[in-house]
């Protein structure tokens, strides 16, 4: 959704969009001709991104999100594992253990509001062996200190009566009831359209490419044109470094740390039913069974440094590393169970810890290092974003126009019988599936492209259409035919994931 042009005078900001009209007080004036001045922007469209936009749409704001890519949630946010932490594994000595409970007790509300794929099914921390134990032990203690409730201590028998396929030489587990499950692009695409219907602009394919300082604010420099703000925002994830180095920021950097994941098959939904966590290594929390919020299993991540920012590749080495650790918590597990394998860059910062504040820049804040336990941690480090951005005295007056709820989208394939007729009744469309694997029915895609999808992972990350078994081998040219069509796109332009992944290439009069 796109703002009209606002009206400047000296005094105030007089802002007329989609969502009423209101007087601002100027931080300015006059802004520079031809582009407005906004108090806030947004660089980059990731979960946490996405969730201070929101956060920001609350108050009487101008406040616009950059995104590089063709959607928001397509970079880190796209290959996350889906969890949300009871919040017990994080030191509360570190910045990330003290947002990760907060951002727990926050899903809720959120669910509520923004209907998007959750489900709190418990986390079990398993130990293989005696030595093992002092480690659960001290992570119940610590969650217990920071508030998180329900955390129990399990024996070998309850483990084995409630999870009988894992491994009968486990000896205990530590038992987080509020643990959860959810569907991460999912959940960034229903704070940015929340946040865009409450008035927040949104670019995409607007990489920032150059930043400066102005006349008490920040200009930034972006393909579509300069980008004028009071503060800006820095969620650029596994660029962060990057972005702050444009204005001679050189107080921390970013190594990726890779991680491949290896969803299963569809037979096996049911063989787990809790998140299962080996006790931690110093790198990542190691090699997990994830009972994802759509039923199928998924296994993973690796964790590897890397210097390349564009590397994405899953190898052999990865998958035995992952099966070999798996078979030793659940037998029943192989690597001829995988459908799809993928991998995903963790912003990981020289300091183990998110970077959240303010710069010597003036109105340039870092929100940098995002990595486990980011996801968890979005709402609370929107609300610390927000509190940090009241601390710079930026005004922050509630709207009494704000919506907090965005309607969810039905998925066909889980309704019942009485349901789906009077889908097909109201729209036809919903009797012709797309999809066979996942029942993806053409409204669905439809409904898609209306809510922002561009791309094939657009509408597979909102309707599932190609997550199944046959990994889009039925419906791939059947949604490129719809997007082709919504768009008045040539077919051949239509992309995976936006420039530079394109599926078909032209007919040339040799061919």
């Amino acid at each position: 959704m796109r703002q009209d042009p606002a009206e400047y005078d000296t005094r105030y900001w007089r802002i007329r969009g989609p969502r009423g009209r209101g007087r601002i007080k100027g931080l300015f004036g006059i802004p520079s001709p031809g582009y407005p001045m906004y108090d806030v922007a947004i660089i980059g469209g990731g979960v946490v991104g996405c969730a201070i936009a929101r956060e920001l749409s609350r108050y009487r704001l101008r406040a616009v999100l950059l995104e590089r890519q063709e959607e928001v949630g397509f970079g880190t946010s796209k290959s996350n594992s889906g969890i949300v932490h009871a919040g017990h594994h994080a030191s509360p000595d570190t910045l990330k253990g003290r947002l990760e409970y907060r951002g727990n007790v926050l899903f809720d509300s959120l669910h509520k509001d923004l209907d998007f794929g959750f489900r709190r099914i418990g986390e079990l921390l398993v130990a293989q062996e005696e030595g093992e134990l002092p480690v659960l032990e001290r992570l119940k203690r610590q969650g217990e200190a920071k508030g998180v409730p329900g955390l129990e201590m399990w024996d070998r028998e309850r483990l084995r009566r409630e999870e009988p396929n894992l491994s009968y030489r486990l000896v205990a587990a530590l038992h987080a009831p509020t643990a959860g499950v959810i569907n991460p692009y999912e959940f960034a695409f229903a704070l940015i359209e929340s946040a865009v219907a409450n008035g927040v602009e949104l670019k995409v394919c607007c990489p920032v490419e150059g930043i400066e300082a102005v006349g008490g604010g920040l200009r930034l420099r972006t393909p579509q044109g300069p980008v004028e703000a009071r503060f800006a925002l820095n969620c650029a994830g596994i660029f962060s470094d990057q972005v702050a180095g444009m204005l001679g920021l050189k107080d921390f950097s970013i190594r990726p740390r890779k991680g491949e994941e290896y969803m299963l098959d569809k037979r096996l939904q049911g063989l787990v039913r809790h998140l299962i966590f080996p006790v931690p290594t110093p790198a990542s929390k190691g090699t997990l069974i994830i009972p994802t919020f759509d039923g199928t299993l998924m296994v993973g991540p690796t964790a590897e440094d890397t210097d390349d920012r564009g590397d994405l590749t899953t190898t052999y080495e990865g998958s035995d590393k992952v099966f070999a650790f798996i078979r030793r918590i659940c037998p029943s597990i192989t690597e001829r169970d995988t459908i799809t394998e993928f991998a995903g860059l963790r912003p990981v910062s020289d300091t183990d810890d998110f970077i959240i504040g303010p710069t010597r820049v003036k109105g340039f804040i870092n929100v940098a290092g995002i990595q486990s336990p980011g996801l968890t941690a979005a709402p609370a480090i929107a609300e610390h974003v927000l509190g940090i951005l009241k601390g710079e005295r930026l005004p922050l007056e509630p709207r009494d126009d704000f919506r907090p709820r965005t309607p969810g989208t039905p998925h066909f394939a889980a309704l019942d019988p009485e349901e789906r007729e009077r889908l097909i009744a109201e729209d036809p469309r919903y009797g012709r599936v797309v999809c066979r694997c996942e029942l993806v029915t053409e409204a669905e895609v439809h409904r898609a492209i209306d809510h922002g999808a561009r791309t094939l992972d657009g509408i597979k990350f909102r309707t599932r259409a190609g997550m199944g078994r046959c990994q889009g081998g039925f419906c791939t040219t059947r949604c490129m035919d719809i997007l082709a069509e919504r768009l008045k796109k040539p077919f051949h332009e239509i992309t995976k994931r936006g420039e530079g992944s394109w599926i078909a290439t032209p007919m040339t009069d040799d061919a």
